[in-house]
């Protein structure tokens, strides 16, 4: 007799496609794919033009949730209105600035019957680009030099400590290689106006960039890791195409980090790979990434994995990957009526 899959209803944020996409429709594309359960998906949008709201194939139904800047008790209101009408079992945002409200409202959220994977905020405070340097000498990680800066005088400062180029980077996105002082200052002012305060200036590390997308069980074990090359980058530094890689190094770094911050749930670190072959980590973000898809076309699907260790189910390692495997970002125009943007827009429902 062939087994039922259990049907789960699955909520995802992210579902933005901007030259710095949003996780959200990978994301989804990979939760389709999930050999231990079938899926219906909620869309969780912050602005009506996220194409993922209009993809019906994939997402069943979209409502509006309230920016993080609103807080939240009206994100936990929001949410009690959907989970009235869908009776979702899983929630997974996936950008930096709403994690640390649904972190804050994971014992509310239980509550209501809404699960999540996502690390502690003890782990997610500790990780953020501002406590960098620290993290590294806890864990015995290589770290570039940085230090935030509330004021264009104080770059200055920081020449003949790191040299040039320095990057100067956003608190929750955004990061702009300046050459001189007048391209830091002017990278100061421009991510300062869209991310606030304080500014984070990093030293240049001269190398090859990696990326590990991952996760956690919370315990120190690593569930999935896998490593990728960017072989096409943005003007904003992000990757439009990749390959995923055999890299040892990069590997036992990622085992290390998980052993030592026993980090729970899905991260991407992204690591610098100097002329010496050490490596430097200059970030980790604390959620899937863009990319997540090429870890799912290797063998590796950690959104399906991430929802099992939500609801309890037996999650086991994953041991291999595929590597010399491509992906390549694409656009695409789709088609919408205008009613239904009308009614997203009016309503927060579509």
């Amino acid at each position: 007799m062939k087994k039922v899959k259990p049907k789960l209803t699955i909520a995802v944020t992210g579902l933005n496609a901007i030259d710095s996409p949003g996780p959200g429709v990978a994301v989804i594309r990979a939760l389709h794919e999930a050999e231990s359960f079938d899926c219906r998906i909620i869309g969780l949008a912050y602005e009506s033009l996220e194409p993922g709201i209009y993809m019906h194939d994939i997402v069943d139904k979209t409502y509006h949730i309230p920016y993080p800047s609103t807080g939240t008790e009206a994100l936990l209101n929001r949410l009690k209105y959907i989970q009235e009408k869908e009776k979702i079992d899983v929630v997974i945002p996936n950008f930096d600035a709403e994690l640390y409200s649904f972190i804050k409202l994971k014992s509310a959220l239980e509550q209501l019957g809404i699960r999540s994977f996502l690390p502690t905020m003890d782990q997610f405070e500790e990780r953020q680009k501002i406590n960098l340097p620290e993290f590294g000498k806890k864990h015995g990680i290589k770290v570039p030099g940085s230090k935030a800066v509330y004021s264009p005088g104080e770059i200055n400062k920081l020449e003949s400590d790191y040299g040039w180029p320095l990057v100067i980077k956003g608190k929750y996105y955004d990061a702009i290689l300046a050459y001189t002082r007048e391209q830091a200052v002017s990278a100061y002012h421009k991510i300062s106006a869209k991310w606030g305060l304080p500014i984070i200036v990093q030293e240049f590390i001269h190398g090859t960039e990696y990326n590990v997308t991952g996760l956690g069980d919370g315990a120190g074990n690593t569930i999935a890791a896998v490593p990728m090359r960017k072989q096409y980058i943005t003007d904003k530094g992000k990757a439009w195409g990749g390959i995923s890689i055999t890299d040892d190094k990069a590997l036992a770094l990622t085992t290390h980090f998980l052993e030592k911050t026993k980090w729970r749930g899905a991260f991407e670190l992204e690591l610098m790979k100097d002329k010496a072959g050490d490596y430097y980590l200059l970030e980790i973000n604390p959620r899937i990434p863009a990319w997540i898809y090429l870890a799912v076309g290797v063998g590796q699907n950690i959104p399906e994995a991430l929802t099992k260790l939500a609801i309890g189910l037996p999650t086991a390692p994953f041991t291999t990957y595929e590597a010399g495997k491509m992906f390549i970002r694409y656009a695409w125009d789709m088609i919408v009526s205008l009613k239904e943007f009308e009614q997203i827009s009016t309503t927060g429902e579509l």
